[in-house]
């Protein structure tokens, strides 16, 4: 009996340390849903963020407590992250500083990060943030720093900020804040005013921060005057907005509206021992806080009338407006995001009800993956199209997704170029929930259709000189002409669709994987073996990556002239098998496609060149594709006189092509 009691105590406390040495889910989760909502991670920072790793404590930029049982300090900074601030970091109950400095976060700042109730410092600064500032952020009773310059940050200032009794620093400059410059003091004829129908209301301001030591408040567009109590900080941290202060450079009355500022308390104060005239037919004297009351008012009245029309005009300025997209759901999943409509003011928008009859019920699937459907169609006295519908559940399509989507649709939309897929526009329904791309058809399949699955005989070895050459200038437009460069997310022969003359067209569909990926919260399935050969990383890495681009071209140049796949069972990557090859000239015919009847030697040679160019191990000695694509041009006759001198056959060969 005591053996068992023994044994019973050794289970419990085993059980305890378990639970103790056990990592909170909550705060994993956070960190995985704070990865979610970061699409571009150019440099692989988040690369050893795994999901199913229960102890975060590793993890880049990621600092726990000396006990390694809680966040305490999140930092990555100047990586280039492209994304969204998750709402789901105010889980980190014990993180003290969150320091995501210099990247590109776009959307609003989450009020839920006023819930970090140790956070001690918060910099968001030199970022594409957007919105207001929460109010909420006045609850950071322990912060001490503050930093969220160089953003788009607009709206008023908060109030709020001045509950913080520690902060020692706070710099708000660069962005597009308007209003006054809240500084609340005993005498502040607001703060009366207000405690009338707010009792127990509380004074706010910056007048309350005794502890502030660094404010910068400049190149915004705040109107009024500098408050007195914060005289002591330098002029130029009020510079390049709209005060009423001679001082230190102010904007333009042009780029300030053209609006006069209001006037301040302290004139208000100085106004209220004036003698008032009083009109003729009062017999009577106003009251003193009637009279107070009254200029309150009309001072009140007159700043919503001026920031209106400020906003207004800004508004007019700029035609892309924000509005908030909300998810529905759970409590737990509901948020606002702000969305700049304008991203997609110039790209067409079709509605299901056009596209289903053009795809004849959506009855003409022409592909499928579990990822995507594409149907053929053709508009009503337009083009032929491909319409690719993506295949994801409206339970799992989050605010980031489709900030995510939109901003792809716009990215699609700027390509133009003859060897380029066309995007002619998209389809955003909610009932049914719908999210569809639309590009122009391409009649004649892909090239790996083509190269695995047509007649050998109808890619010549002119023709596949003059789809290598093709697919050279379209990669040189997106990585040369763009600004900022494009890059295909996965390059390989799915992705070049042919036209019926065989002209290539380059088409980022596998783009779309990382979208089902984020919604589901899985890996992604990756669709062909081929690309894992091409770049052994993640889907991520590959996203802008224009060196991966060069490899993969190289990859894709010895899957057109050898006609093998990328991967295959039985020999492995294609990479490995041809390396033999080609470092021996003497037999590089032996990468040649068997079912070509003839080839060019010459040609060869300068393939195999710039193959090796392509996958050279270092990145920065690998050629840029516009060079790639001169070597091509200026050493490759694609005519058909040279096809004809290259062999007898050739009149035989032509006229089955043709």
């Amino acid at each position: 009996m005591r053996t068992c009691v023994v044994f019973q105590v050794l289970v419990t406390v085993g059980l305890v340390l378990g639970i103790c040495d056990a990592f909170p889910s909550n705060e994993v989760y956070a960190l995985n849903t704070f990865k979610e909502a970061i699409y571009e991670d150019p440099l692989l920072v988040l690369s050893n963020w795994n999901g199913l790793d229960s102890d975060p404590c590793g993890w880049a930029g990621v600092f726990c407590s000396m006990a390694q049982d809680h966040v305490i300090k999140i930092n990555i900074s100047g990586v280039s992250l492209k994304g969204f601030l998750s709402p789901n970091l105010h889980l980190l109950s014990s993180l003290q500083e969150l320091i995501l400095h210099g990247n590109v976060l776009i959307g609003t700042i989450p009020k839920e990060i006023g819930l970090l109730k140790n956070l001690k410092v918060l910099d968001l600064g030199a970022n594409q943030l957007t919105g207001p500032i929460p109010s909420e952020l006045g609850n950071l009773t322990k912060i001490m720093k503050i930093n969220l310059q160089s953003n788009g940050l607009t709206g008023k200032l908060p109030a709020e900020l001045g509950n913080l009794k520690y902060l020692e620093e706070l710099r708000l400059d660069r962005n597009k804040l308007q209003g006054l410059v809240p500084a609340n003091t005993e005498s502040d004829f607001t703060s009366a005013v207000r405690g009338m129908y707010a009792s127990g209301a509380s004074a706010t301001g910056f007048c309350r921060t005794s502890q502030l030591k660094v404010a910068d408040f400049s190149f915004n567009f705040l109107i009024g005057s500098i408050p007195k109590c914060l005289g002591y900080l330098p002029k130029s941290s009020f510079q390049g907005n709209c005060l009423q202060h001679k001082d230190p450079k102010q904007r333009s009355a042009a780029l300030c509206g053209s609006t006069l500022p209001p006037t301040s308390h302290a004139s208000t104060l100085s106004n209220k021992h004036q003698p008032v005239e009083e009109p003729r037919h009062q017999t009577s004297s106003k009251p003193t806080w009637l009279l107070a009351l009254e200029v309150v008012t009309g001072v009140m009245v007159g700043s919503l009338f001026i920031v209106g029309l400020v906003t207004g005009l800004q508004r007019l300025k700029n035609k892309s407006s924000i509005i908030p997209w909300k998810k529905s759901g759970s409590e737990k999943d509901h948020m606002t995001i702000y969305v700049d409509t304008g991203m997609l003011k110039d790209v067409v928008r079709y509605s299901r009800q056009e596209l289903e009859v053009a795809c004849e019920d959506f009855s003409n699937i022409i592909g499928s993956s579990p990822d995507s459907i594409v149907y053929k169609g053709t508009m009503k006295g337009g083009p032929e199209i491909a319409v690719i519908s993506l295949c994801v559940k409206e339970e799992h399509w989050t605010a980031y997704l489709e900030l995510y989507f939109q901003k792809e649709v716009a990215e699609l939309a700027r390509i133009n170029h003859e060897n380029a897929g066309k995007l002619l526009g998209y389809c955003r329904e909610s009932s049914p929930f719908t999210r569809m791309l639309v590009f122009e058809y391409a009649s004649n399949g892909t090239l790996y259709e083509h190269l695995h699955y047509g007649e050998g005989c109808q890619l010549s070895w002119t023709r596949r000189m003059k789809i290598v050459i093709g697919i050279a200038k379209g990669l040189t437009y997106f990585h040369s002409e763009l600004d900022p460069p494009f890059t295909i997310s996965e390059l390989n022969s799915n992705s070049v669709y042919l036209i019926e003359d065989f002209s290539p067209k380059l088409v980022d569909f596998e783009s779309w994987k990382s979208i089902i990926s984020r919604s589901e919260k899985n890996s992604g399935a990756i669709s062909s073996e081929g690309a894992i050969c091409v770049l052994p990383n993640t889907l991520e890495s590959r996203h802008l990556d224009v060196q991966g681009n060069i490899y993969a071209f190289g990859v894709l140049l010895l899957e057109i002239i050898s006609g093998r796949p990328p991967y295959c069972k039985d020999k492995g990557c294609l990479v490995d098998w041809a390396k033999e090859f080609l470092e021996m000239p003497e037999v590089l015919s032996y990468v040649v496609d068997p079912e070509l009847k003839h080839f060019k030697q010459e040609d060869l040679k300068v393939i195999c060149e710039v193959i090796n160019l392509c996958i050279h191990p270092t990145t920065s000695r690998r050629t840029s594709i516009k060079d790639l694509c001169a070597i091509l041009e200026s050493n490759i006759d694609t005519s058909i006189t040279a096809e004809l001198k290259a062999s007898s056959l050739a009149w035989a060969e032509l006229a089955l092509s043709s």
